[in-house]
């Protein structure tokens, strides 16, 4: 069987406890060559935790000899670290978001088409069983549906990572945290045309681009089993000092409405999210668990009425993990030719999208 020489880029809460665990776990798919973060704590525990080489740049862990790299740097880094490991040649799996503009996920697409190589993005819901299942057994079709609801509360990762071995410090330098501010601001204007402002920003950056993003992914998944086009966005909002983003669009000329929602709620260790898709006779409900819970299966459930009988069939087709599974997909793809799950033109999709919930919200304020 075919390994991949693979290095990390980024040791951060995605990468300790994910990617690095699941790369090694993986080790008949993967070698894991070295790992790349600017703090010299998280490389110290890296090292000692898991006994892998680590890099202080990602230049110094790109010049070993590498068959691919995984991307879990902070957001304002993805673009120019997928491009310079496509330039060396690498097959890239990158954590979500790929870009916050489509233009900048244009590069890319260029760049990978140019290097004939695998360009993967970390939206790991595409691999959950129940999800995967859900789009084989959806109750209805595009002249059924009715709405889609998405609903999520999240504290952030604090409660669902306490069990998990990881180690963080404080000491990248000044320097390089001001250079990534400065890249996302100019990255964000870019992607808008002008500057944003403060609340905006931080919507657009967090509660959209970072956190619902998922769902707006997923749900173009469920869109597509279904035959649906884009629809319009007609609402956005942005709330809660950026920690809360909402959205509504149009589907089907009006037959039917998506409407979404995060809000992270700090201080209550309470994760629910929530896709809900209604049709005239027929309601498809998946209930995900915190990503960060490894193994704790989706709930699925469809609901039926025979007259005044209501049926609910819950359906669970495995416990499968969703950030394991999308790294056996990475593998397939580049050696066996397998498709690609999530493409950066997926990634641009969704970006417009969220680009389109922002300016929604701006011409309400």
């Amino acid at each position: 069987m075919t390994k991949l020489r693979v290095g990390v880029i980024g040791a951060g809460t995605i990468s300790q406890v994910e990617h690095i665990p699941n790369l090694i776990a993986l080790g008949d798919l993967f070698q894991l060559v070295g790992v790349a973060d600017p703090s010299a704590t998280a490389r110290t525990f890296v090292a000692d935790t898991w006994n892998v080489a680590t890099f202080e740049t990602p230049d110094a862990l790109l010049e070993q000899k590498l068959d691919a790299v995984v991307i879990g740097a902070p957001d304002p880094l993805h673009y120019e670290l997928v491009v310079a490991a496509l330039a060396r040649g690498l097959h890239v799996f990158c954590e979500k978001p790929l870009c916050y503009s489509p233009a900048e996920i244009a590069d890319i697409i260029a760049a990978r088409n140019k290097a004939g190589r695998v360009v993967q993005v970390g939206y790991m819901k595409r691999f959950d069983p129940s999800y995967r299942h859900a789009l084989t057994v959806l109750p209805g079709t595009a002249k059924t549906l009715r709405y889609v609801s998405v609903e999520v509360n999240d504290p952030d990762a604090w409660p669902f990572i306490a069990h998990a071995r990881t180690k963080f410090g404080n000491d990248v330098p000044d320097e390089l945290k001001q250079l990534a501010g400065r890249k996302k601001q100019a990255q964000i204007e870019a992607a808008f045309g002008k500057p944003l402002g403060k609340l905006a920003f931080a919507g657009f950056s967090g509660a959209y681009s970072s956190a619902l993003i998922h769902d707006v992914n997923a749900v173009h998944g469920i869109l597509d089993a279904l035959g649906v086009p884009d629809g319009e966005v007609v609402g956005g909002q942005i709330f809660a000092g950026g920690a809360g983003g909402q959205g509504t669009v149009r589907l089907l000329g009006g037959q039917a409405l998506w409407s979404m929602t995060h809000l992270t709620v700090p201080d209550v260790a309470d994760y629910k999210e929530r896709i809900s898709v209604y049709f005239d006779d027929a309601i498809l409900e998946l209930e995900f668990p915190s990503p960060y819970l490894n193994h704790h299966p989706t709930r699925l459930t469809v609901k039926t009425s025979d007259g005044h009988t209501l049926s609910v069939n819950e359906i669970r087709p495995g416990y499968q993990e969703a950030f394991v599974e999308e790294l056996r997909g990475f593998w397939a793809a580049i050696v066996t030719g397998e498709p690609v799950v999530n493409l950066p033109e997926h990634a641009a999709r969704d970006q417009k999208l969220l680009i389109g919930l922002t300016n929604r919200y701006l011409e309400t304020i």
